[in-house]
């Protein structure tokens, strides 16, 4: 097995000629049933949309430092979250989920990472959180709203410290469904660009991971 590190606390393997993403635990207890190699937890591009991202994309490279802050919007179960913790271990992550029968998972696994904040909360509406949180280094958003890009901009002006990024997953389909990919991306983009602070980056299409998802970067000045 050759690993080589794409990013701090990402890595790329090379398994039987074929090539996958990890990040590295001390935790060898899978978290979603994904294989861990000599401490090295394979990370599935198929069921995290930041893997996809992270796989494709040379040029957009999250904020994941060592000990950086994350606003996690849109826990879920906690797939995409462990990696998250795995690569910012001295840092925090603050897993926003809605669902109370997800943030059960979302607590269990967070007994078993002190990095990992659990918040039963609406991404959309960032006051109600406020007490619970500091300026993070990246707020990343993975939510199944209409107002995708709305929910972006409020945390991110409440939470994201300047030169922080954002990194939104946008689902188009659950903006509109009888619009076209393209031109859903093209208005929730708009959104984000009359948004004063964020510099946007080009957005990236997710396929051949995810269908009808986008990355869309942004930095804020």
């Amino acid at each position: 097995m050759i690993s080589q590190e794409i990013s701090p606390g990402v890595f790329t393997l090379e398994i039987e000629g074929q090539k996958r993403i990890a990040t590295r635990s001390d935790d060898a207890v899978p978290v979603y049933g994904e294989r861990i190699l000599e401490g090295y937890r394979l990370w599935d591009p198929f069921r995290s949309k930041l893997a996809a991202l992270l796989l494709k994309s040379r040029s957009i490279r999250p904020a994941l430092a060592r000990d950086a802050k994350v606003l996690y919007l849109g826990a879920a179960t906690g797939t995409t979250v462990s990696h998250v913790g795995d690569i910012v271990r001295d840092g925090l992550v603050y897993a926003v989920e809605f669902s109370p029968r997800s943030m059960r998972d979302l607590v269990r696994l967070c007994e078993r990472r002190n990095n990992i904040v659990p918040i039963l909360a609406d991404a959309a509406r960032p006051e109600e959180y406020a007490p619970l949180l500091e300026p993070v280094d990246l707020v990343y958003q993975d939510v199944s709203q209409r107002n995708q890009a709305e929910i972006a901009c409020r945390n991110c002006i409440r939470y994201l410290k300047p030169g922080g990024e954002l990194i939104l997953m946008l689902k188009t389909r659950s903006v509109d469904v009888t619009a076209s990919p393209q031109s859903v991306l093209q208005e929730e983009t708009k959104k984000l660009q009359d948004q004063e602070g964020l510099d946007l980056m080009p957005a990236l299409d997710l396929l051949p991971f995810h269908q009808d998802h986008f990355a869309i970067s942004a930095r804020k000045h």
